[in-house]
């Protein structure tokens, strides 16, 4: 077995060792508003569940070159965002978000997705996805980096939950109705494939 120490990698190679090992990873997608009104949207698989009590959720921004994207910028000043769960009937539009785009410019249209007004918050979600979140900033924070923070880490937590009526029951999401789909390395992406269940030990 090889035995690598990341300080001696570079950053890109901890970013792909890291990217092709920690799969499949769920895929937030994040609309937030910028001073100027804009709707800003983007993809992001650093994310996950922090507490359910109350409802948290964490996304982890990297920076490009020190700088702080756009995404981190609007939840930081706004405090406000909302999070998509990215399906197999929205992920060639949320991929078209990827792109680099200026901060006055929205991803929302260049996708041609449909935005909708939030209940809670000022920032629109977008009504192509079957489950969306309405979230306030709990917690930010800077991390890594050796001259500069290298990654904003954004601690949410959910006042409002929307989902598609006919894919919950008694509570209940149905996964396949869902169709999450979830990130792997390069341009590769997985969906939900076989489930199989495994009893808890009492």
């Amino acid at each position: 077995m090889l035995s690598i120490d990341p300080s001696k990698n570079t950053e890109r190679e901890n970013y792909k060792f890291l990217i092709g090992s920690i799969v499949p990873r769920p895929i937030a997608f994040v609309t937030t508003l910028s001073e100027e009104g804009i709707v800003n949207g983007a993809p992001f698989s650093y994310f996950n569940i922090v507490s359910s009590n109350p409802p948290m959720i964490s996304l982890a921004i990297q920076r490009s070159a020190g700088r702080q994207k756009d995404t981190a910028r609007n939840i930081i000043g706004l405090k406000e965002f909302v999070v998509h769960v990215v399906d197999e009937d929205n992920v060639e539009e949320i991929n078209k978000t990827a792109a680099s785009l200026l901060p006055n410019e929205s991803e929302i249209e260049l996708a041609n997705l449909t935005p909708v007004e939030s209940v809670k918050i000022t920032v629109p979600g977008v009504k192509e996805a079957k489950i969306r979140m309405e979230c306030i900033l709990e917690h930010s924070l800077e991390l890594g980096g050796q001259d500069s923070p290298g990654v904003d880490l954004i601690i949410g937590k959910v006042i409002q939950f929307h989902i598609e009526e006919d894919i919950y029951e008694k509570g209940r999401i149905d996964p396949i109705g869902l169709g999450a789909v979830s990130r792997l390395a390069g341009t590769n992406y997985a969906k939900i494939g076989e489930i199989f269940s495994i009893e808890r030990p009492k």
